[in-house]
């Protein structure tokens, strides 16, 4: 087999908060592994992608930056493979994310979306709930305020106006559900699926984890688990993918947040031969 070419493209680090070695853990070994496979990696950072002529035809990468989301897409949109594709980067963004849940009958949480220069009082008032957390709805979390539980509504009505002052436009909130938090990570079309408890880990951005307090291992079906994380990834057209979901009391699953590409940092040894199968078999297809 003549070699192959692969674009392996890192993470910037102000998108990794208290997980730059984490994530560059997992892409390291990623492309390690892809070479003992008999593919030559070029890696290149995030900055890279808007600085430099990518020339190679498949890309593996773990962006974040806006620019380098839309960089990708043309990319793709030019006929060359990108792994994860740049639009489910996108569709893992807060507010797409919801709204393609919802549309799909995805399991998640009763939701608002609403300008922040807007008054929330109606529209908590028609959702039915008080206790709830804020999201930015256009990025992933880079500060800890991007994504912010809160107890009643006076509380929400300062967040949304800090992230107006912030200059941030919209805002996702998500009921807050009661139960077992529970951390997953999956790779699609592979038999690699990996579920943990975050209490009582060191496993955590901003330490959020804390709200739902110790897991009490409510019984809940794994199989099932999986099953709708697949059909979430799906939905999202996201191949290498990460999540947190609820367990409630009576055992029922809803997802509460869905990455692409995440760390992988509990699972990193076991995860990596999957995440080289999925981008080999993509290339090969």
């Amino acid at each position: 087999m003549s070699e192959k070419t692969i674009a392996g493209i890192r993470r910037g680090n102000q998108f990794s908060p208290n997980h730059i070695g984490n994530d560059a853990a997992i892409f390291s070994l990623t492309a390690e592994h892809l070479r003992k496979k008999g593919y030559r990696v070029n890696e290149y950072t995030e900055s890279d992608l808007l600085t430099k002529d990518i020339t190679e035809d498949c890309l593996f990468n773990m962006v974040r930056d806006w620019y380098s989301i839309r960089k990708l897409q043309k990319m793709e949109d030019s006929g060359r493979l990108v792994i994860n594709s740049g639009y489910a980067i996108e569709n893992c963004t807060r507010e797409k994310m919801t709204r393609l849940f919802i549309s799909a009958g995805i399991p998640y949480p009763r939701s608002i979306i609403l300008r922040t220069d807007e008054t929330p009082d109606a529209a908590f008032k028609e959702a039915g709930f008080d206790s709830c957390w804020i999201k930015r709805h256009d990025f992933h979390a880079i500060h800890r305020e991007d994504v912010t539980y809160v107890g009643h509504l006076e509380e929400a009505k300062n967040i949304l106006k800090e992230y107006a002052l912030r200059g941030i436009e919209t805002a996702v909130i998500n009921e807050h559900l009661t139960g077992d938090l529970v951390k997953f990570y999956g790779v699609t079309e592979t038999d690699f699926f990996y579920w943990f408890y975050p209490s009582g880990k060191q496993h955590s951005k901003f330490g959020h984890e804390q709200i739902n307090g110790t897991a009490h291992e409510i019984p809940f079906n794994k199989d099932y688990l999986q099953q709708l994380c697949h059909e979430a990834a799906d939905v999202l057209k996201v191949k290498i993918y990460g999540g947190d979901c609820i367990i409630d009391e009576d055992g029922t699953i809803r997802l509460i947040d869905f990455n692409d590409w995440p760390s992988f940092a509990p699972c990193r040894s076991q995860a990596v031969p999957y995440i080289a199968e999925c981008i080999l078999r993509l290339i090969n297809d």
